[in-house]
């Protein structure tokens, strides 16, 4: 299996922002703190066990995926990432905006574009490839656990070439709030989620940062290391 640490750059919507909070709170953690929260009171009402609901999307932060997790390839430092990071975010290029929506995508619920946005797609791709040489192989063990025989042709072709299926014309920016969730139970949570998120009254997002996440070892939780601004 890939070692530790392992690195992610994502987007991540700002310390400060309303829905860094609307998400570190529903997922009862905040990667940029490091500090465990309280769930709201309206989804324990809706879904008692929340704790059980939100598990697989805590572990990794409030997030949308940009360049998926990786150890790091032999002879790469994280200072060369950091440095890297900031080199990236320094290039001009449109920044995308989004306006938000509630979805389930894929069985879970997530923070989605309402329609798809190129700038977006093309910043993902940049990502993908701009960090690749930093990247560690994919084991053999790794790749069995991507079940590469569920994939399409083209998943599994980017599997094998980036380290991770859901990339190029593949990537669809999600920030998720929840575990796969079974058809029964989606709807009153999606419902839930819907209603907290139009509080916020967050019309648009602009994907105006990129992060850089660390998990230290199999059982810790990512943590924001380091955040740049991107250039327009």
């Amino acid at each position: 299996m890939t070692g530790f640490p392992r690195y992610a750059i994502y987007f991540a919507a700002g310390s400060d922002s309303v829905l860094s909070r609307f998400g570190a709170e529903l997922l009862g953690y905040d990667a940029y703190s490091g500090d465990e929260l309280p769930f709201p009171q309206q989804a324990l009402h809706v879904a008692p066990d929340w704790r059980e609901v939100s598990a697989d999307p805590r572990k990794y932060g409030f997030h949308a995926t940009l360049k998926a997790p990786m150890a790091l390839a032999p002879g790469k430092t994280e200072a060369e990432l950091m440095a890297a990071c900031a080199a990236f975010a320094g290039m001009a290029r449109p920044r995308p905006v989004i306006r938000p929506i509630v979805d389930s995508i894929s069985g879970f619920i997530a923070v989605v574009p309402a329609e798809p946005v190129e700038a977006l797609q093309q910043l993902a791709a940049d990502c993908v490839r701009e960090f690749d040489p930093f990247r560690a192989a994919l084991t053999t063990e790794d790749r069995t656990r991507r079940k590469p025989e569920k994939l399409s042709e083209r998943q599994r072709d980017y599997l094998d070439r980036w380290g991770y299926p859901y990339v190029m014309e593949e990537f669809r920016f999600h920030m998720t709030l929840t575990g796969r969730l079974d058809a029964d139970r989606r709807g009153p949570i999606l419902q839930m989620l819907r209603a907290s998120f139009a509080r916020l009254g967050l019309d648009t997002l602009a994907i105006d940062r990129i992060a850089l996440f660390k998990q230290d070892d199999a059982k810790a939780k990512f943590r924001i290391i380091g955040e740049w601004a991107l250039v327009r």
